[in-house]
């Protein structure tokens, strides 16, 4: 029976300790292969992912700021200013445009985007304050609180602001001009390493002027239509027509009457 069982034994395969040690050691090498790999290729793909957030992030930005410049309104200070409520900087840019938000009513906001200076650094921020006449001879800062701050961007990521009228030519401020600026150049630069961003961009301005200035134009009429001089040679069309239909009415009703 003893003999049965230990031929039986005898015919089974396994492993000996020095196999199985062998193969835990080839194991641990392989794990410390993948372990060493991982380790170098994991931060490779963190900051990939981060540098992808952040470029989304200064996109988002950018879209929300331009699109505040460009719905920049015409509106004055007060009833005796005679240039829009603009005040743009190199850093900062002060404007009118309609209220936007989700609890806003029917009204104006005077919207400044600019740096200022918290626990953290600098950082760009969007804030708003509900427009009203200024008194005269106020300044900005004195009669505008700016309030409901958001953050658009932060250091090491800073925006910078050039303005250019119809002539393009651009200017690194716009203070009590008769007219807004046409376009406004928006320049996002790495503080760290002073490169520029491919994503800057250029954000035009859907207003200019004030509505009523065509008005005073020679030639310009309020309806938006234009009105031709006397003395030009479609008022001198103009007038023949006029007066050649007159006679003709005239006519008509004398013959009428014999």
């Amino acid at each position: 029976m003893s003999a049965g069982l230990a031929k039986q034994r005898a015919g089974e395969g396994g492993f000996t300790l020095i196999e199985t040690l062998v193969a835990m050691a080839l194991m641990g090498l392989v794990l410390s292969a993948l372990a060493s790999l991982t380790a170098q290729w994991l931060p490779n793909w963190n900051r990939g992912l981060e540098r992808i957030q952040r470029g989304e992030l200064l996109g988002i930005a950018l879209q929300r700021i331009g699109a505040d410049l460009a719905a920049a309104e015409y509106v004055s200070a007060n009833r005796d200013a005679g240039h829009p409520l603009f005040d743009g900087s190199e850093l900062s840019v002060t404007f009118v445009r309609t209220a936007l938000g989700p609890n806003a009513g029917p009204g104006l906001d005077v919207v400044r985007v600019g740096e200022t200076t918290d626990r953290q650094g600098l950082a760009t921020v969007r804030s708003r304050a509900s427009f009203r006449p200024l008194p005269l001879a106020s300044s900005l800062s004195e009669q505008i609180h700016f309030g409901e701050p958001v953050l658009l961007l932060r250091a090491p990521f800073r925006l910078s602001f050039a303005y250019a009228g119809e002539d393009r030519v651009w200017k690194s401020g716009w203070h009590d001009s008769d007219k807004l600026p046409a376009v406004i150049k928006l320049t996002v630069r790495d503080a760290a390493s002073e490169r520029i961003l491919s994503i800057s961009t250029v954000a035009p301005v859907h207003v200019q002027s004030s509505a009523q200035s065509d008005c005073a134009q020679p030639g310009g009429g309020c309806d938006g239509k234009s009105v031709a001089p006397n003395n030009s040679p479609q008022g001198n069309l103009q007038g023949n027509r006029q007066g050649n239909s007159q006679a003709g009415t005239a006519a008509t009703g004398q013959g009428g009457s014999q």
